[in-house]
C-alpha cells in the first residue's frame, strides 16, 4: 500500500468512526430527548455535526476507492478529500 493510501485510510477510519459515534449519540438523544431537555437543547448541534462528519467519510471513501482502482479521477478525489478536510477543521476552529 502506498503512503497517501494509508493516509487516505486512516482519515476515512477516523471520520467514520466519529460519524458511528455521533449518530449512536443521535439515536441515545432522541430516545431520551424528552425526559431530559439539556440533550433536546443539543439536538441541532449534534445534528449538524453528523452531516458534517457524514460528507467527510463520504468524500474520503470516494477519494480512496479512486486511489486503489487508479481511477483517472483520483486526484480531483483527493483534492476533494484535502479540502474537505480543511473545511471541517475551520469549522470546529475556536
Amino acid at each position: 500500500m502506498r503512503p497517501l493510501t494509508a493516509i487516505n485510510l486512516i482519515i476515512l477510519g477516523s471520520s467514520f468512526a466519529i460519524t458511528f459515534s455521533l449518530a449512536a449519540v443521535l439515536v441515545v438523544v432522541l430516545v431520551l430527548g424528552d425526559e431530559y431537555p439539556r440533550l433536546q437543547a443539543e439536538f441541532e448541534t449534534l445534528l449538524k455535526s453528523l452531516v458534517v462528519f457524514l460528507g467527510m467519510t463520504s468524500i474520503s471513501a470516494a477519494s480512496f476507492f479512486t486511489l486503489i482502482k487508479l481511477h483517472a479521477l483520483r486526484y480531483w478525489a483527493q483534492g476533494a478529500m484535502w479540502l474537505g478536510l480543511v473545511a471541517t477543521g475551520w469549522y470546529y476552529w475556536p
